[in-house]
């Protein structure tokens, strides 16, 4: 394997004093070394530092391919670190790492956490939503944020979330002469000054937090009564099995509810919805479950958009099916993609008939009475009935 041009050097805030063999001796070599400002003061580089761009941008660092080149990173490069995006562009014997450890693992060795029990977060440039499917009491946060403002906007959003009670530690310098750690709840917490990258833990008390099964509450999400509701999204969620890392096409997807589940489950989404006001309200509950980074919401008619779109491992069509739309769903699935459809409507009906005796699969009818009240009592209120069918491509009739 040829010698490498660029390392990758985990540095901490004991700068120089702290790095191995090998990465002193990369830094002697380099004609160039890529950092934050930080990271350059800390190995005090002088003239052969290059501070990264802002916007950050990796193209200085692949321009000088074939040289002998150094990225300084904090800690570990390769847990929300410059790492990952450097390899995905070069071939794997271009590059070496020499990591540190990180901010996280340093957090959790001041606080006595252990590490694999810890949810670890970025959240330099991600919306404070990303917590909200985390939080649930007593579980363990490590979050970086950009500075102690950011800090504080975090305290003041989870305050005003119901978590106010929630233990906060401010640790900044972690590894240095500089280090220090402050304690309080979060909704006591004054900002630290500075502008230094700060990491925020947290044990979260307060509210309930999330409920981990299928069927969450209609209340918690925007929408104008077009809705899969709670009991029979908990029904199509089942039939749909959502899996890590799968994709979901929601068609029709109404405010969203169904894409959000799916991607609480750890899958993506597209959500298809041609109305426009029905689509304001997909992206305002993806972004109040913090998933806008995992739901795109597209505003077309089905099927005519979806030739474009990345192949699904499964498809929800919660109405408006017919012949048409089917076929041109039906066809971009892969083997074994899964295909779920409701239906409230005859024709509809006779259709999910049809399909279910050329294709297969389960084809159920559901019915549901809520109690509700009858002059001085109380009597069952039935909804209207809703025809549900599942299917697998290449499963068979």
């Amino acid at each position: 394997m040829p010698d490498p041009w660029l390392t990758i050097i985990g540095i901490g805030e004991d700068g120089l004093a702290g790095l191995s063999d090998a990465s002193r001796k990369a830094l002697a070599h380099a004609e160039a070394v890529f950092g934050g400002e930080r990271h350059l003061g800390l190995a005090d580089i002088g003239a052969r530092g290059e501070a990264w761009p802002v916007p950050f941008d990796l193209a200085p660092v692949l321009a000088r391919r074939g040289h002998p080149t150094v990225v300084l990173v904090s800690g570990n490069p390769f847990w929300h670190g410059a790492g990952t995006g450097l390899a995905a562009h070069l071939k794997r014997e271009e590059w070496i790492a020499h990591p540190a450890p990180s901010t996280f693992s340093l957090a959790a060795a001041r606080l006595g956490w252990a590490l694999e029990q810890t949810i670890c977060l970025g959240l330099h440039a991600a919306p404070f939503e990303r917590l909200v499917p985390m939080l649930a009491r007593g579980t363990r946060i490590i979050c970086l944020v950009r500075d102690g403002k950011a800090g504080a906007d975090l305290a003041a959003w989870l305050t005003a979330r119901g978590w106010g009670a929630s233990r906060l530690w401010a640790l900044s310098s972690l590894g240095g002469p500089r280090e220090q750690i402050v304690e309080s709840q979060a909704r006591d917490y004054i900002a630290e000054p500075g502008s230094s990258p700060l990491a925020m833990a947290l044990q979260a008390e307060g509210m309930a937090g999330m409920p981990r099964c299928s069927g969450l509450a209609d209340d918690l999400f925007a929408h104008d009564g077009q809705i899969t509701k709670r009991p029979i999204r908990a029904l199509a969620l089942s039939a749909l099995a959502p899996r890590p890392n799968e994709l979901l096409w929601d068609i029709g997807a109404g405010s969203g509810s169904i894409s959000v589940e799916w991607a609480l489950a750890g899958g993506t989404a597209i959500a298809v919805e041609e109305r426009a006001d029905r689509a304001a309200n997909i992206r305002v509950n993806t972004t109040a479950f913090g998933l806008a980074h995992r739901i795109k919401v597209l505003v077309s008619h089905a099927p005519d958009s979806l030739g474009g779109l990345e192949q699904p491992d499964a498809v929800f069509l919660g109405g408006g099916l017919d012949a048409t739309m089917f076929e041109a769903v039906w066809s971009r699935i892969p083997h074994r993609g899964r295909i779920v459809a409701h239906s409230v409507t005859l024709e509809t009906e006779a259709l999910l008939a049809e399909l279910h005796g050329r294709h297969g699969g389960d084809l159920v009818r559901i019915e549901i009475s809520h109690a509700a009240p009858l002059g001085r009592r109380r009597a069952w209120e039935a909804a209207r009935p809703i025809m549900q069918w599942r299917a697998m491509k290449g499963e068979g009739a």
